[in-house]
């Protein structure tokens, strides 16, 4: 605890009292609690609009402050025009002393506090894959008996997974409050969770606690736009009331007071590269956003770009990554593993094929995205019926060696791998009230909205193949609890999910990508690899990429890789 001396007249902070006091007085000025990815400041609690400037502009790097119940911003600009703005979030209120639990139906989801500093990790991934401020580690950690704040996360029934977090600030224990209030803050949701209500369990959980406690009102804060969390709260009987927010300017605040002409239209594996650019000073051409085109401008460089593919990758190398058969041939003589693979030519060689690998895969030479790839197949039938899809996606149709194994993507940037992610295949829970088709059209929902409209379980040929082998058809009701894979493939354009293991991955597995990109002669490429373990020794390498999705990869760096990679002098730009 930090205290104050009676001589010492200077502004000083206390973050477990949560307050700050100033002049010779002793007299308190305002309040404010840190929770970990910055300091709830209680506007209200200060005597004059300059001594809320004054805190925030006292925020530290990488952290976000949020002033909140300010009564005069328009005053508090004024102090500081260049460095503070008001948020553009609406404040929700929740009457508790009305509040009531909807519903009697079982969760498939659980809410506990945090239990051990695994589970802090667990929420900074959750945030991060968000876009949201992680969280000191240390502070939530050492103040998680807190009175004033809590995190709590949820986990499903069966499981120590977490999937959402939230936080929890009671007011009363932070100041004096006459209006006996609390606060929800920071609620966010693993975006690739196939659990229902996840974000309706915390908010309730947090409802419940407060009201427990004896408190009549709890607020939050959410931009308009957040149109699925609006839905959320209203549903949950929270009603707009007119409170204003005041936070500074900073790289994290940046979507919040820059106008966003620029990014409009673009996918997120295109925004995520344009944020980047913006935020060291790049200057940013929107050439045809719905194709994700774009031109970058520093100084007298400019570079022409579709989403990660560039102006520095050469015709040649697109052209071997995008034919598969030849990708594999130049890895196979640069001396990296590969799957056997032959291209289609009659029916009687597919059956040579089969009795040589009784499992197969079969793919388009060229394409991306999963499009006409089926995977697993046993039998002739399958196989012939496979080439045929394929064949209205391409003129050569590939047969590979089916080769089980955990999905792998590294990225490599410069010839240094920046991220690895295991990608899961798409799959529902059973609820034992909805049928397939309803699972699949929630989760696909859920998958689009959480990679703005890029990923979406597609009901064709290849999930109704995978459904059928499981013994089951679009109209039947999954079971309570019952798991069912609905792809083969874990691409994320057809609903699969990712998980980041960059740290975990072994020095040969690094060492054989970095190789791929140097055999394909290529600055930035995904590479796809399946493997026993992602710590191992052994590996295939299945295709490349030239076209790598960065955003999918974070907290990883790719994007900011990507811009050291066009504009290495503005790596340490101010700008």
């Amino acid at each position: 605890m930090n205290e104050r001396s009676q001589q010492d007249d200077s502004l000083l902070t206390n973050t477990v009292a949560g307050r700050i006091a100033m002049n010779k007085s002793q007299e308190t000025v305002g309040s404010f609690v840190d929770v970990g990815w910055g300091r709830l400041i209680f506007a209200h609690t200060f005597p004059d609009p300059h001594s809320v400037a004054e805190i925030l502009l006292q925020e530290k790097l990488n952290r976000r402050d949020i002033a909140f119940y300010v009564n005069d911003p328009q005053l508090v600009l004024r102090v500081a025009p260049q460095d503070l703005f008001l948020d553009p979030s609406t404040t929700y209120r929740l009457d508790l002393k009305k509040w009531k639990r909807q519903g009697q139906i079982e969760s498939h989801v659980r809410v506990t506090g945090v239990e051990n500093k695994d589970d802090i990790n667990e929420m900074n991934r959750i945030y991060s894959s968000n876009g949201m401020v992680p969280v000191d580690p240390e502070t939530v950690w050492r103040d998680r008996e807190e009175e004033r704040f809590k995190y709590f996360v949820a986990r499903p029934q069966d499981s120590e997974q977490i999937i959402g977090v939230s936080l929890g600030v009671d007011h009363m224990f932070c100041f004096d409050d006459m209006f006996n209030s609390s606060s929800l803050w920071a609620l966010a949701v693993d975006p690739q969770t196939k659990y229902p209500g996840v974000g309706t369990e915390l908010v309730s959980h947090l409802a419940d606690s407060f009201a427990q406690r004896g408190r009549d009102f709890m607020d939050l804060s959410v931009l308009e736009e957040s149109e699925a969390a609006v839905r959320l709260y209203e549903g949950l009987g929270f009603e707009r009331v007119p409170v204003f927010t005041v936070k500074r300017r900073n790289h994290i605040n940046e979507p919040l007071f820059i106008a966003q002409d620029v990014q409009e239209g673009f996918n997120p594996y295109a925004t995520i590269i344009i944020d980047e650019a913006l935020r060291r000073g790049i200057s940013v051409e929107a050439i045809d956003p719905q194709r994700g085109y774009f031109r970058l401008g520093h100084g007298n460089r400019r570079i022409t770009c579709r989403e990660s593919l560039c102006e520095l990758t050469s015709s040649i190398s697109m052209c071997r990554c995008a034919d598969k058969q030849l990708t594999a041939e130049l890895f196979s003589e640069a001396g990296l593993t590969v799957p056997d693979q032959v291209a289609y030519s009659n029916d009687d060689k597919v059956a040579e094929f089969l009795e040589k690998h009784p499992r197969v895969v079969v793919k388009p030479a060229q394409g991306e995205q999963g499009i006409g790839v089926a995977v697993d197949l046993q039998n002739l039938e399958e196989v012939l019926a496979a080439i045929k899809t394929a064949s209205f996606h391409a003129d050569t149709v590939l047969l590979e060696q089916f080769v089980e194994g955990i999905d792998l993507r590294i990225v490599v940037i410069n010839m240094e791998v920046v991220a690895a992610a295991v990608r899961k295949p798409a799959e529902i829970l059973g609820t034992g009230r909805h049928t397939i088709q309803q699972l699949l059209e929630k989760v696909s929902r859920r998958r689009k909205a959480a990679t703005g409209g890029e990923s979406q379980i597609p009901i064709d040929d290849e999930t109704l193949r995978c459904i059928r082998s499981e013994g089951f058809e679009l109209e039947d009701v999954l079971p309570e609890g019952k798991h069912l894979q609905v792809r083969r493939t874990a691409n994320l354009h057809t609903g699969g999910t990712i998980h980041d293991v960059t740290p975990q991955l072994s020095e040969t597995l690094r060492e054989a990508a970095v190789r791929a990109a140097m055999t394909l002669e290529i600055p930035v490429v995904g590479l796809d690899f399946l493997v026993p373990s992602v710590e191992g020794e052994q590996y295939y390498i299945i295709e490349a990429n030239e076209r790598p999705g960065l955003a999918n990869h974070e907290p990883q760096p790719t994007a900011e890789r990507f811009i050291d990679l066009l504009f290495p002098y503005t790596i340490n730009d101010p700008n």
